[in-house]
């Protein structure tokens, strides 16, 4: 990591107030993508085929990994079609708030377009209450974002989940999604 990244990471832990023991921040590549995220513990990583409906599948790749009492994952998957992404993030959106059972979600006023990203408006950053499979309370402060990767678009989607809301540490984890 440059001196320069380690300084910013830094800096954006203090202001985050989202650094602890528990909490061993690192820079991980996101393989297949010009992106990396940080990561608050070292992640597993898989793909998987996903079925995006209409017949078509897409591999979609994952790193994920548990620290201080909440779930960190980033995925990324090619869009279908480049003019599709709006709708894929929205669908993709949709699908994991089904997932979680939410009840209760809402989006930030402003749209999340990090660096280099695409200014659709299914580029969101939300907040949302529900329940996991085995039904106890959980907590997600997502984002979801597409970027231009040559002639196509590449679909990224970084979520904190917890018991209870943990909106500092999201901000620092969101924040540490960088192009490559």
């Amino acid at each position: 990591m440059t001196s320069r990244r380690a300084a910013l990471l830094a800096g954006a832990c203090l202001l985050a107030a989202a650094c602890s023991p528990a909490l061993n921040w690192r820079e991980v590549a996101l393989g297949g993508a010009a992106m990396a995220a940080l990561l608050p513990c070292k992640p597993e990583h898989a793909v998987r085929a996903v079925e995006l409906g209409a017949g078509r599948r897409a591999d979609l790749a994952l790193w994920s990994c548990d620290a201080d009492g909440a779930t960190f994952a980033v995925s990324h998957m090619a869009a279908p079609e480049p003019a599709d992404a709006a709708a894929a993030l929205q669908q993709w959106r949709a699908a994991v708030l089904v997932r979680m059972q939410a009840g209760e979600a809402r989006a930030t006023p402003e749209p999340f377009v990090p660096p280099g990203a695409l200014a659709l408006p299914s580029s969101v950053r939300l907040q949302a209450a529900g329940r996991r499979g085995d039904g106890s309370p959980v907590t997600a402060d997502a984002v979801w974002f597409a970027r231009p990767e040559g002639g196509a678009v590449r679909l990224y989607h970084a979520v904190v989940y917890a018991p209870a809301a943990r909106p500092q540490v999201a901000v620092a984890f969101f924040s540490g999604l960088r192009t490559r």
